[in-house]
């Protein structure tokens, strides 16, 4: 069983949400986090997409969505693209 690399995209919930605290609440949350960059959505909203490395098993992505999800200050939480390594 190898590794695969996650691109997930997480939603705050609103524009006033601080971003700083949300992206050290993710690395803590899920410590596979390699990268988090900021994606502009409009209105004053912006998304994180993040890169994780997590192992190559069944379910592991739900898995990663709902944790990401449940973290304060997250509206939701989706995988986008998972790569092999």
């Amino acid at each position: 069983m190898g590794s695969v690399a996650v691109i997930a995209r997480v939603m705050p919930e609103s524009p006033d949400v601080d971003l700083e605290k949300l992206k050290a609440a993710l690395k803590q949350k899920l410590p596979g986090i390699q990268d988090i960059k900021e994606e502009p959505i409009g209105f004053g909203l912006i998304a994180l997409k993040l890169a994780a490395v997590i192992k190559d098993a069944g379910g592991e992505t739900d898995a990663i969505e709902q944790s990401l999800s449940e973290v304060a200050g997250v509206e939701r939480a989706e995988i986008i693209e998972v790569t092999l390594m």
